[in-house]
């Protein structure tokens, strides 16, 4: 079932933190604080390095779990990223593979300059 198609969330505003507010709540019944291998997932990130521009609103494809916290695919940013566990606020959303199109379609991407 896809939680996403039929919802228009890029029609009814332009900003992204509406946008990934009204994704976590369509993907809350998935949440997970540590995101295994192989997971799609979006969630929000604060990053720590200065000097930076992050996605603050990444869409992942997990490709390692670590100690200190995880390596994936940004959709977003079309490149590996690394994500460290303190710098997550909040929960890790599960976007289920049917769903990957209609996220990837929502313009919910948030890049920061640090």
């Amino acid at each position: 079932m896809n939680r996403l198609r039929g919802n228009d969330i890029n029609l009814r505003t332009n900003d992204q933190e509406e946008m990934m507010l009204e994704i976590m709540e369509l993907l809350s019944d998935t949440v997970t604080p540590i995101p295994d291998v192989g997971m799609l997932c979006t969630f929000v990130y604060n990053a720590k390095t200065p000097g930076i521009s992050y996605d603050q609103h990444p869409l992942v494809a997990v490709t390692e779990v670590l100690k200190w916290g995880f390596k994936g695919i940004n959709f977003h940013l079309r490149k590996s990223r690394q994500y460290t566990w303190n710098e997550l606020a909040g929960q890790v959303y599960i976007v289920q593979n049917e769903e990957l199109d209609d996220l990837l379609a929502i313009p919910y991407a948030k890049m920061v300059a640090k």
